[in-house]
Parts: structure tokens; sequence; C-alpha cells
């Protein structure tokens, strides 16, 4: 694998990072609402939470990706890995924000990707 393909995959695996830790991506846009809306959770705790719940998602889905032959270990360690730096980035920088600001970010993230979405 090229240094040029792995730079970019660093950079994708630490985005990724960021994003997880900062919105709960992933099963956080189901998550993290309905913990604030439902249950009165901060936006803090519910992003926590959320990735708690995630990480064994995540851990189930990939054993079952890889029982069909789906997963490609040797990359998803190239994105793991480097992603370690975007949680502690992320997590840092939301340990800094208000409530508020996690969620219009988050809202704003959501309605970007909804946009992209409908973008052919």
């Amino acid at each position: 694998m090229s240094g040029q393909r792995l730079a970019r995959l660093a950079c994708i695996a630490t985005g990724a990072g960021a994003f997880s830790s900062l919105f709960g991506v992933g099963g956080g846009t189901i998550i993290v609402p309905l913990l604030v809306l439902w249950l009165g959770y901060g936006e803090h705790e519910a992003t926590g939470t959320s990735l708690a719940a995630i990480a064994v998602i995540a851990t189930l889905a990939a054993v079952t990706e890889a029982a069909y032959g789906n997963v490609d270990l040797g990359v998803g360690l190239l994105i793991g890995l480097p992603a370690v730096a975007g949680v502690v980035i992320g997590t840092s920088a939301q340990q800094r924000l208000s409530g508020r600001a996690i969620s219009l970010g988050f809202a704003a993230l959501l309605v970007i990707v909804a946009v992209v979405l409908l973008i052919p």
C-alpha cells in the first residue's frame, strides 16, 4: 500500500474518530437524540452513553460481517488505530463545548449528510 494511500486512510480515520466522539455518529443518530429528548440526558452524557453502546454494537456487527467474509482486517486496523487520535481530539473538544453547541453541531451534521444523500 502506497504512502499516499496510508496517509489518506489515516486522515479519514482521524476524522471518523473525531466525529464519532463529538457527535456519537452511527447509532448515535438515533441513540443520542432519543436519550436527550425522551430520557432527559444532557448532550455530553448522551454522547458518551451512545459511544459505549456503539462499541458493543460495532463489535457484534464486525464479528457477524467477518463470518460472511466481508471484513478486511488489515484496512480495518489501518482505519481503527489512527482513529484513536481522533477520539482523543474529539473528546477533548467536546468537553470544552456547551451542550447547546454540541446539539447545533450535531443537527448541522445531520442536515449536511441528508443534503449530500439527496443529491445524486
